[in-house]
């Protein structure tokens, strides 16, 4: 392995002093963005909201330190938070000195499995969950995320449980709603809602935070039964390690893992949506963010797809606009908590409704519907299974029905017969209105899919039966093998016995267009090579017909063939 890759401050390798302009806009943007927000997801967990602050603070320092992408933003996510604050929340009463400890032992956690995935460049975990599980994961934090900051915006005491007991107890208590509380929230919402409509590059949050603020000041509103943050403690967290117990930690790393999967899938998404080039560094970036954010006293990160598209906007050059962002972000958790208390809850809750709303996927929701109607139902279940069930009990079924998707599409490929185009060379499957041709005495089977456990039975039996149905007639078998791309050891012993069978019956088994190299491997490795032998392998199938088949007339035809 070549450890130099690893070196640090590669995100800021080739910064210029005339790059200063644009990463000092993109870093002023995004800390007007980032204050609320961050704010809003520390409430959102249970936490006091400065260490939101901090949390994007070690984000940034971390990710710029070990990350690739010159854009990516990380920090305090709302994906994520809802996941991890369920969790916890069956082992430790939220707030309390167990559950901050808890959450900081989570976040070196995950930093470590995340961060460790990207040395040994596991990125490819990052694709197990697919489009449909993925939008009904988020449709389901959205819920939660909804009904969490509900109390908040109507002014009603908090809530706590599962979300559907949620549900009934603020309906239960609408008639205590404070409608100082619901308009300020309301407006809030609207105004984050018109601003990012007008542009990404407008801090709507911190505009209706300012506004909501000041009308609490102007107006008495606290006198009139509004909530409000208070004075933020200030000064800098002390680093240090959790004090948490083994089978604490053993309990946790379930929660862990699941939500090392999620931080991966929303690294990966946003990297590559952003001209990222090197996933697997990113991954290592937003693990020493999530280290270092436990480290001090806070909890697990994420990379922003917002937020990360606000750098981009604004002109941010290098991660040394996630820098200055951070510095400001700092100063203001450090020294600032003053001008932070009458921040009224309802506030953060507008904030917390917009990104609920902006994380459903609803053209996704109508495109799936639309052409694909069974992979609507996946959005269905794991939207549902999130909602009702244990939030990472949702979360698992999500990833399971989203493996289990991908085998069920491996396993319905079938063995099929090519047929030759008329006038040409070109093998292509059975269509209309232009039928194929068979050659006589001349089977070419083609399998258009990887060889693996999942589907070797349905290709040993396709084949087989392929060869069946031609009887004596078939002299010749050509395995087309452009789309097998791996081949597993169960899968060969299933080709093994193909090969074994095909001879039973009489005919000559050959292979033509094995492209991949990993496949190409797996034959030598397991036999094959020497079994076909390598005078029955070939780069096409007209090339297998012209060397093998037993009508000299018929391969000296393919010769003509275009």
């Amino acid at each position: 392995m070549n450890w130099t890759r690893w070196l640090p401050l590669r995100a800021l390798s080739g910064w210029r002093p005339r790059d200063l302009n644009g990463d000092l806009a993109a870093g002023l943007t995004l800390a007007a963005i980032a204050i609320p927000e961050q704010m809003a997801t520390a409430r959102l967990g249970g936490f006091a909201p400065e260490m939101g602050l901090f949390a994007f603070v070690a984000g940034s320092a971390a990710f710029a330190l070990f990350g690739a992408n010159r854009h990516l933003s990380s920090g305090a996510d709302s994906t994520i938070t809802p996941l991890f604050a369920g969790g916890l929340a069956l082992i430790a009463v939220a707030g309390s000195a167990h559950y901050l400890a808890l959450a900081e032992m989570l976040a070196l956690m995950v930093g470590l499995l995340v961060g460790l995935s990207g040395i040994f460049r596991l990125g490819w975990i990052a694709d197990l969950l697919s489009v449909p599980v993925t939008t009904g994961f988020l449709a389901g934090i959205a819920v939660h995320i909804i009904v969490s900051q509900l109390p908040g915006l109507l002014g009603l005491p908090p809530e706590s449980g599962e979300t559907l007991r949620r549900v009934g107890e603020i309906a239960a208590n609408l008639h205590l709603i404070n409608p100082w509380s619901l308009a300020l929230g309301l407006g809030v919402f609207a105004i984050v809602f018109t601003a990012e409509r007008i542009s990404a590059r407008i801090p709507g949050a911190l505009i209706g935070m300012v506004l909501a603020t000041l009308a609490v000041a102007i107006f008495g509103l606290k006198a009139r039964g509004v909530e409000v943050l208070g004075a933020l403690r200030n000064g800098l967290p002390q680093a240090g390690l959790p004090t948490v117990s083994l089978s604490d930690t053993q309990a946790l790393l379930p929660l862990a893992l699941l939500i090392a999967i999620v931080v991966m899938v929303q690294t990966a998404a946003t990297s590559r949506s952003f001209a990222g080039d090197d996933v697997n560094r990113d991954f290592v970036g937003v693990g020493a963010g999530s280290i270092l954010s436990g480290l001090f006293g806070a909890f697990a990160v994420n990379a922003s797809p917002p937020r990360t598209a606000i750098v981009a906007q604004s002109g941010g050059r290098s991660q040394f606009s996630g820098l200055i962002a951070a510095a400001i972000v700092l100063a203001l958790g450090a020294f600032g908590g003053g001008l932070l208390a009458d921040v009224p809850e309802a506030a953060l809750a507008g904030v917390l409704m917009f990104v609920a709303q902006y994380i459903l996927r609803w053209k996704v929701f109508a495109n799936v519907y639309r052409q694909a109607p069974v992979e609507f139902l996946l959005i269905l279940v794991t939207m549902t299974a999130i909602v009702v069930l244990p939030i990472e009990t949702g979360v698992a079924i999500g990833i399971g029905l989203s493996l289990l998707h991908g085998l069920w599409s491996a396993t319905r490929t079938q063995a099929i017969e090519l047929e030759q185009v008329p006038g040409t060379s070109v093998w292509w499957p059975p269509s209309t209105p232009s039928a194929g041709e068979q050659l006589p005495g001349v089977l070419v089977a083609a399998f258009q899919a990887p060889l693996s456990f999942v589907n070797a039975e349905s290709f040993k039996r396709g084949v087989c039966k392929l060869i069946d149905a031609r009887g004596d007639s078939v002299k010749l078998v050509v395995l087309e093998a452009s789309n097998i791309a791996e081949i597993d050891y169960t899968a060969a012993q299933a080709l093994i016995e193909t090969i074994a069978h095909c001879r039973k019956a009489g005919a000559v088994f050959a292979i033509a267009r094995l492209e991949s190299l990993r496949a190409q491997a797996a034959l030598a490795r397991f036999g094959i090579a020497d079994l076909v032998g390598p005078h029955r392998i070939f780069h096409s199938v007209d090339g297998a017909i012209k060397a093998l088949s037993p009508d000299k007339k018929l391969a000296g035809q393919q010769d003509k063939a275009p």
